[in-house]
């Protein structure tokens, strides 16, 4: 049965069933409620002092809304599927709890703005969690790059041996990468906090609001500089969205590593038990079922910027009811990605790692063969043609299934005697770590230098 609305004056007939069902979003912003209350808090002391309605209708306001705000948050309140949205459900109930005074809580603003205000409000909130959420993260990587500073380990290139590191370095390249993702939520914050609350419908109101007592008692860093834009801006909702993506992209690498050095065929590092799951038919299974979900919700959360970006592309000026597809890409978004990153946090702090294993990798695969080359060069050896004696050398070993310690003397000339007095097999995984020593490098030095930084740097967090 439609109930009437509160645009209901120009209408003579009601509302299609399936209309009310396929307008309605409360059954989804209704978790916008704190954030839409703080908003008409705000509003209504403005409405009092500035004398557009009486102080003690102002009062009563205040009274009733957070009376509303208790109901809810306990589980009290009574929703009603026919209010549209949580803001009219809130409207709704002021009216009952205060009488007619309730209504005036609408005058000098428009549900475009009152939206866009309460929307901002929750994503300021969103980030805030999320930079701490990043934090935590970073920290477990951090942590985890101290206990292996000195674990020499394999790095890879097309998945294929590449060079020794210390682990800690593998470690750290994720912390950095983390650190880009929290320095976009920290960008975007300002953008966010813009108030756009007083734009009313589009064009601003006739009534001597005071947007910037308004900005000041939210917390807003600044009022909209205009009310057409104002109201149908959600740029800062793409971004939003952008930056969980490419949050969701980064976990996703770590994920696919983690799994990739827990099969059997790696095997140089284990996940605890509590964080991966068995097989309903193969008793012997332990699958990483929490990486391989981190890994599958990324495309989730690309799915909802491209969702965001394909509903904004055609859209004119001033706000349409389009934007009410807005909320869901975020909640889900923020929702998704907040866990992701707590998991990861508690797999990387939890993460077990095979030492010894990584050790001996280490020395496999020929990865001191960059540093064979380096070492012609210095000797006054052009490096491309360094390069074409050390790939023999490669081939010779490989032919022979020695290491680059396993040719003698005779073989080493055959190939080139210039290698005579390189020694490639006395150039240690450690040594060829730690001749990388430029900034960035992967020498003990670096990373422990490095490693000052950051415990400076979390000190700020």
């Amino acid at each position: 049965m439609n109930k009437k609305k509160a645009w209901s004056g120009r209408f003579t007939e009601p509302t299609h069933p399936l209309v009310e069902k396929f307008n309605a979003s409360l059954g989804f912003d209704r978790r916008l409620y704190r954030h839409d209350i703080a908003g008409s808090l705000a509003h209504a002391e403005m409405l009092g002092r500035q004398g557009i309605i009486p102080k003690k209708d102002a009062a009563a306001i205040v009274t009733g809304l957070k009376k509303i705000e208790l109901e809810i948050t306990s589980g009290s309140f009574k929703f009603d599927d026919a209010d549209e949205d949580i803001h009219m459900a809130v409207e709704r109930r002021l009216k009952t709890i205060i009488g007619p005074a309730g209504g005036r809580l609408h005058t000098a603003r428009s549900r475009n703005d009152q939206v866009a205000t309460a929307f901002r409000l929750f994503m300021r909130d969103s980030v805030d969690e999320t930079i701490a959420q990043i934090r935590r993260l970073q920290k477990s990587l951090y942590n985890k790059a101290v206990e292996h500073l000195d674990t020499i380990a394999p790095a890879y290139t097309h998945l294929q041996p590449a060079q020794p590191i210390r682990l800690a370095h593998w470690f750290l390249a994720y912390f950095e990468m983390l650190g880009r993702d929290a320095e976009r939520f920290i960008d975007m914050r300002k953008r966010i906090n813009v108030l756009p609350l007083g734009s009313a419908a589009l064009a601003g109101t006739n009534f001597p609001i005071d947007r910037e007592w308004v900005a000041k008692k939210l917390g807003f860093d600044s009022i909209s500089k205009n009310s057409l834009d104002a109201v149908g801006d959600r740029d800062f909702v793409a971004e939003f969205l952008f930056a969980c993506s490419m949050t969701g992209v980064h976990l996703s690498r770590i994920s696919e590593e983690l799994i990739i050095f827990t099969t059997n065929e790696f095997g140089v590092m284990e996940l605890p038990d509590a964080f991966c799951t068995g097989s309903s038919i193969m008793p012997q299974k332990k699958n990483p079922d929490v990486p391989e979900l981190v890994r599958g919700k990324t495309g989730r959360l690309a799915g909802n910027l491209v969702s965001l970006l394909t509903t904004m592309k055609g859209l004119p000026l001033a706000y349409n009811k389009d934007l009410q597809e807005d909320k869901e890409p975020v909640f889900d978004s923020f929702d998704q990605l907040v866990i992701m990153l707590e998991l990861m946090a508690d797999i990387i702090s939890a993460l077990k790692v095979d030492t010894a294993k990584l050790s001996k990798r280490a020395g496999e695969g020929y990865m001191t063969a960059v540093d064979v080359a380096d070492r012609l060069v210095m000797k006054g050896v052009p490096f491309r043609d360094a390069h074409e004696i050390v790939g023999r050398l490669v081939r010779a070993c490989v032919e022979k299934g020695v290491d680059f310690g396993g040719l003698d003397i005779r073989e080493l000339s055959a190939i080139d005697r210039r290698l005579l007095g390189i020694k490639p097999g006395k150039i240690t995984p450690q040594n060829s770590a730690d001749g990388k020593n430029t900034p960035g490098g992967a020498a003990r030095r670096r990373i422990s230098a490095r490693l000052k930084e950051i415990g400076r740097e979390m000190k700020k967090w």
